[in-house]
């Protein structure tokens, strides 16, 4: 049930809005003037207030102000029988969810108040997300000391805090819809909400609707506006992954979106500006879909400005350690286990995995191994089966990594990178090349990597 202030020393609005909301009746707390309403603001939240713009004690901008300023989870709605288009627009650009001219239909009313609950929720909805994964938007938190991560947080600290639009390609599972959270909890949009939208998960006919929103009566089943994903992301960022699946008619839309920064809503001709930050995102290969004519020529230049492509993990096995021990300490966390490390045979084996599903696939795997481990530390069989490429003995030492004396994780990880190494080049009958893209690295790490751990012919490029 929603809590509504009634802000307005008219007793006859009152009296309007318990009937309109007779069918579904709210908890309804009234005020006539501003200390009053303040006061009802401290005894408890309120979904939304409906105020009067000359509400006496100071006026309804100044009610706005306070609950912008102390009461971000409550929608306001202000009215007036004398107020003008300017008053209007300087009461939106200041927080209000809509603005009433007294006055005002019974479906004037329902309009306003259902759409100002509608995208309040959506906020809420935003902070408590943002607020559950408080710890994995920080860019220090996406794992990656693979010199093309590091590329990669550079670029993202670069232009976070601009308005430019970002396209982020690479397979499934590589960490997109992380690094466009990262994008936005970096920039001034931060306190803005984040929606993300899967443009592959909506069929064409609802995908524009849930985008820009649609007016009552545009289509069958439309029986009061909706607010689109757009417009329920003002003042933060829209995250549009699997772009390039969308539909022509879709990007024909879209690329309007991103020339003029206005929508419309289904069924309307009205545009309506939109201040939002767009990030998409993408594991096709966008220019072969322009060749192919499945994927608009102008729209893909307009989204080609800053791109960032991540690499899948079997190209970055230098991070599998970091990333296993990160998700490790995190489902360690969340599931109560005394999990406190992997054996050297379990390690040997997630950094000897393909992973097909890249980092999505290795969090689903860790998190399986922290659930179903019996004992301190995560063996082999805790592992799902055929997840190795190399072959591994059988029985090993384990590594703690919690109990007892703990050095440095590049120090306990030197023996089992070694082994696996001299595995490779074994497999590749001592062809460094050939190695070397068998352990996802480039000849260079090889190299330096045989030098530091002493393997015989480091020197030599054969």
């Amino acid at each position: 049930m929603a809590r509504i202030l009634l802000a307005d020393p008219d007793p006859n609005v009152r009296t309007t809005l318990t009937r309109v909301l007779a069918s579904n009746p709210p908890e309804l707390t009234s005020a006539d003037g501003l200390p009053a309403a303040l006061g009802r603001l401290d005894e408890g939240e309120f979904d939304l207030v409906l105020a009067e713009l000359d509400l006496p004690g100071g006026g309804g901008m100044k009610l706005l102000e306070q609950i912008v300023l102390h009461h971000a989870g409550t929608a306001v709605v202000l009215s007036s029988a004398f107020g003008s288009v300017r008053d209007a627009v300087q009461a939106m650009r200041a927080g209000a969810a809509d603005f009433l001219a007294k006055p005002f239909g019974d479906d004037q009313l329902l309009v306003a108040l259902d759409r100002a609950l509608e995208k309040n929720a959506l906020r809420r909805e935003n902070r408590a997300l943002r607020s559950a994964l408080d710890d994995r938007l920080r860019l220090d938190n996406l794992v990656g000391s693979d010199p093309r991560m590091q590329s990669i947080f550079k670029t993202v600290k670069a232009v976070a805090d601009t308005r430019t639009t970002v396209l982020i390609t690479g397979e499934s599972g590589t960490g997109k819809t992380l690094l466009a959270r990262a994008l936005h909890s970096l920039s001034s949009r931060r306190s803005g909400p984040f929606v993300e939208v899967n443009c592959g998960a909506l069929p064409e006919t609802l995908l524009e609707s849930e985008l820009f929103g649609h007016v009552r009566g545009s289509f069958t089943g439309a029986t009061k506006d909706k607010v689109g994903k757009f417009e329920a992301a003002a003042g933060g960022t829209i995250f549009l992954d699997e772009i390039g699946t969308s539909s022509p008619a879709f990007q024909i839309k879209l690329l309007r979106v991103l020339q003029d920064r206005v929508i419309e809503r289904v069924g309307d001709t009205r545009t309506v500006p939109v201040d939002v930050r767009i990030v998409l995102a993408t594991n096709l290969d966008l220019e072969q879909a322009v060749k192919a004519g499945t994927f608009r020529e102008d729209l893909y230049y307009r989204i080609h400005v800053v791109v960032i492509e991540m690499p899948p993990l079997r190209a970055r096995t230098g991070d599998i350690a970091d990333l296993a021990v990160h998700f490790l300490q995190r489902f360690c966390k969340e599931h109560g286990r005394p999990v406190t490390g992997f054996s050297k045979a379990a390690l040997q084996q997630l950094l000897a995995a393909p992973w097909p599903g890249n980092v999505r696939q290795l969090e689903n795997v860790i998190e399986r191994a922290v659930v179903l481990a019996p004992g301190p530390l995560v063996e082999v069989a805790d592992l799902p089966t055929g997840i190795g490429r190399l072959a591994l003995p059988a029985a090993a030492p384990t590594l703690a990594l919690a109990d007892g004396p703990v050095g440095p994780l590049k120090d306990a990880l030197a023996g089992p990178e070694k082994q696996l190494i001299e595995r490779a080049l074994a497999q590749c009958d001592g062809n460094r090349e050939r190695a070397a893209k068998v352990l996802g690295i480039n000849r260079s790490t090889l190299f330096h990597k045989l030098r530091k751990h002493g393997i015989k012919g480091a020197g030599s490029h054969g």
